[in-house]
């Protein structure tokens, strides 16, 4: 706890007006005594004042605001405030939330503690950087007795918290899940096709069945259509290569490219837990951190553990460095799904790395696309700067589709989304190629 003394403005104004009092002293020099006395009784309420506020014991302050918070939504943070005094607490409250790493509202604020009793107020807080930050102690000032000082108190303890990519997206996917209410997030679930399901059951057929899935030989012995029931494939891997490079710092709303990256990664790991497949990470482009395949509920965790505080650096996109250390260190046929942002030069290095890392895995690239480029082409021309910038943008966006032709010849699958449609994406894709076997 710190203690600091200093006056009020009811302080001020008071030696103020004891001060011009001084004029007629000036005038009326018989007035002198009285003034002079006048200043010995203010002086010794001041400092009787300043002792009693010196003197009295802090109120006690207990902050409430989850562990881990998502990045990007509001979130409501609690104090509460005891006074064990037989008097009566005003405080001016200011939380010393983390300014670095989350915008806030509300504060600070005036509150009344009655004697002997508690009083709460709360405000909101909205992480816009992800990472470990800490809360300082709630500074508090207390008032005097009489209103003369204010003490600045800072009181109860720090307080460390996570700041997540957003994981509020897997709570919709949890809500959303049944069938009919998944097309809501843009998740659509569309037939099996292929032979790469496990059997699962026999049971009666239904209109839509394929003909394929008639069990020929049980519908002779029941004498009625019997139909066989698959489930997906599973105990397969998904393994993100997640890129930290510079063009992933690229932001068109609250969010990075990057942010929204983390954000598809985590709900895709949350649906390929759901369907009993492992699920690892391993990070490039100036930073490296891995998490080896793995399945189980705790998996989700240590994912996000392992990624949240992660940041886009300024070094260039190493694919090869990414290449050989999958190579190494995932042997088993994986779907990897390479979260990127492509560019026109990425031609030279990507292939390569996308026709090795084909042989033996299933690769997906997740590209994030600009949706500045689709607003620009959707802009009508009207005078010579936006006629010079449409061809540009024309001829950006055919170099670009020409990058991702090439690597669809070498065995890459590309997933063109703009941020805020990735992760609603990527899921369809994955649970594409789950039902086509093509793992």
């Amino acid at each position: 706890m710190c203690l600091s003394l200093s006056p009020t403005s009811r302080l001020l104004c008071g030696l103020t007006g004891w001060t011009l009092l001084g004029l007629f002293p000036a005038v009326w020099p018989e007035l002198t005594i009285g003034w002079l006395l006048l200043g010995v009784l203010l002086l010794a309420a001041v400092i009787r004042d300043a002792v009693a506020l010196h003197l009295r014991p802090s109120v006690r302050v207990e902050r409430f605001v989850a562990p881990a918070l998502p990045l990007g939504a509001w979130h409501p943070v609690r104090l509460r405030f005891e006074n064990r005094l037989a008097q009566p607490a005003t405080l001016t409250v200011f939380d010393h939330y983390p300014t670095a790493a989350a915008d806030c509202t509300d504060l600070p604020q005036t509150v009344s503690v009655e004697a002997e009793g508690w009083a709460e107020i709360s405000y909101q807080l909205r992480p816009v950087v992800r990472g470990e930050w800490q809360f300082s102690p709630v500074q508090v000032q207390l008032q005097s007795p009489h209103g003369w000082w204010q003490r600045d108190d800072r009181l109860g303890e720090p307080a460390l918290v996570r700041i997540y990519p957003d994981f509020v997206a897997i709570a919709r996917y949890i809500r959303l899940a049944a069938e009919r209410r998944e097309m809501l997030m843009g998740i659509h679930r569309r037939r099996r096709r292929g032979e790469g399901q496990t059997f699962l059951q026999l049971r009666e057929y239904r209109i839509g069945d394929s003909l394929r899935q008639i069990d020929w030989k049980a519908t002779a012995r029941v004498r009625k259509p019997i139909a066989r029931d698959y489930q997906d494939e599973r105990n397969q891997t998904v393994l993100f290569l997640l890129d930290c490079s510079r063009r992933m710092r690229a932001q068109d709303d609250d969010l990075s490219h990057f942010d929204h990256a983390l954000n598809a990664m985590i709900l895709l790991a949350y649906v390929a837990l759901r369907q009993g497949d492992a699920v690892g990470v391993q990070s490039f482009g100036g930073v490296r951190r891995r998490l080896a395949p793995r399945s189980g509920p705790a998996t989700l965790t240590a994912l996000i553990n392992t990624v949240y505080d992660l940041q886009p650096t300024l070094a260039p996109p190493d694919y090869a460095e990414a290449t050989q250390l999958t190579l190494k260190w995932q042997r088993k046929r994986s779907l990897v799904v390479l979260l990127t942002n492509l560019r026109d030069e990425d031609q030279d290095d990507l292939r390569p790395a996308i026709a090795l890392l084909s042989r033996r895995h299933l690769v997906l690239i997740a590209n994030l696309r600009e949706p500045a480029l689709d607003e620009g082409l959707a802009q009508p021309v009207h005078d010579l700067p936006q006629a010079q910038l449409y061809p540009v943008i024309c001829h950006y966006l055919l170099r670009r589709e020409q990058v991702q032709e090439s690597l669809r010849h070498c065995g890459g699958i590309l997933l063109d989304a703009p941020p805020q449609k990735l992760p609603a994406a990527m899921v369809n894709h994955y649970l594409d190629l789950k039902r086509g076997g093509r793992l």
